[in-house]
């Protein structure tokens, strides 16, 4: 069940990436573990002083909607 889930998270952040690419920046799936979402935000988005709100208004909701088991999306 890991796996499947970890496929739609996959999946789901392929379609996030080209709005983080087209800003300069970019994300990375790091590992799903205790229904937490690790990401990597990478070019223009590290260190970007909006990156907790792309992470906690964007990535999070959507990856919450999208895949219900999830309850929380951290960078790592």
């Amino acid at each position: 069940m890991k796996k499947n889930i970890e496929e739609k998270i996959k999946s789901t952040i392929e379609k996030i990436r080209p709005f983080l690419i087209n800003d300069g920046g970019d994300i990375e799936f790091v590992k799903y573990e205790n229904q937490i979402v690790y990401v990597k935000l990478k070019g223009a988005c590290e260190g970007c002083p909006m990156m907790d709100i792309t992470i906690k208004d964007g990535i999070e909701q959507i990856l919450i909607n999208e895949i219900p088991e999830i309850i929380e999306v951290r960078n790592v």
